[in-house]
């Protein structure tokens, strides 16, 4: 049984920083592609950033520049560091990860981004 435990999320003021960390365990497959996505309050989940096995990486235009991606292979865990918060990146953040022939969502974590 695949196990995703996400952490990091929480309350902060607009231009402020915080770091999503999501760890996998239970899986029998490798680990491809991780990746995070978010859904806010009457919208459809979209995503935010994924990074492959080997290190590619894919940002939604909306936090280049300001999120960075970011996995230790070696733990299974994925990070999302985001900076320059703004009230708009207010959300549930979910992990997500592909192994072998099935994908896996997290339970997500809070967002919360005041102005």
């Amino acid at each position: 049984q695949v196990r995703l435990v996400e952490s990091g999320g929480g309350l902060v003021q607009a231009g402020g920083s915080l770091r999503l960390a999501c760890a996998a365990s239970g899986s029998r497959f490798s680990i491809n592609t991780m990746g995070w996505y978010r859904q806010a309050p009457g919208k459809q989940r979209e995503l935010v950033a994924t990074i492959t096995s080997g290190g590619s990486t894919n940002y939604a235009d909306s936090v280049k520049g300001r999120f960075t991606i970011s996995r230790d292979n070696a733990k299974n865990t994925v990070y999302l560091q985001m900076n320059s918060l703004k009230p708009e990146d207010t959300a549930v953040y979910y992990c997500h990860l592909v192994a072998g022939p099935y994908g896996y969502w997290g339970q997500g974590t809070q967002v919360t981004v005041s102005s």
